[in-house]
């Protein structure tokens, strides 16, 4: 019901870390489980440049997600931002591709630049649930102010214990944005 992991038992509202955490976005989707051969595509797309895998995944979150987006009236469309010393070392942002292949399929503005990483943050691939937590912390900044947006969408490429995105959102309902819906291109299992 909170982030879409799935859960062991139909009766569940809420997978193991949603039970237990506190999260500020609202709600959010993945198109897959993070497990093979997503897990495969998704190092191809960041770590070799497969960037025209972004039109693919921003394709079927569309075809999957379109009525719950719609639902949702994002009024803007967010990538996770990476820092500028990780985006001159990779050449770009797999978010950012896919949030605008994705902005673009909707007819939603992307605002790329509205969250920026202030913090270089080591990979959150690295290490634990504590650990990442701490790691995003403060990590993210607004560049400028959204002024009467209510909802957005803010799109990752992977959503483990959720800190990445809990931390975008919280910068965003700061600054006044009501609702901070997420979509990734895959999540970890909830059981």
């Amino acid at each position: 019901m909170r982030c879409g992991k799935p859960v062991r038992h139909e009766e569940q509202e809420y997978c193991r870390d949603c039970a237990h955490t506190y999260h500020y976005y609202d709600r959010g989707a993945a198109l897959w489980l993070h497990k093979e051969p997503v897990s495969t595509s998704i190092y191809q797309f960041k770590y070799h440049n497969q960037r025209r895998f972004g039109l693919y995944y921003a394709k079927e979150m569309a075809q999957h997600y379109q009525n719950l987006i719609r639902s949702w009236s994002p009024e803007a469309v967010i990538p996770v931002p990476l820092h500028i010393h990780r985006r001159r070392k990779r050449g770009y942002n797999q978010s950012l591709i896919v949030a605008e292949q994705l902005g673009r399929i909707l007819g939603i503005p992307v605002a790329d630049e509205l969250v920026v990483r202030v913090k270089n943050t080591s990979p959150q691939k690295q290490l634990n649930h504590r650990e990442r937590e701490k790691n995003v912390q403060e990590a993210f900044a607004l560049n400028y102010r959204l002024k009467g947006v209510k909802s957005v969408l803010v799109i990752d490429d992977i959503y483990t214990t959720g800190n990445t995105v809990d931390e975008v959102a919280k910068v965003l309902k700061r600054a006044g944005v009501e609702k901070v819906y997420f979509l990734t291109i895959s999540i970890g299992q909830g059981y």
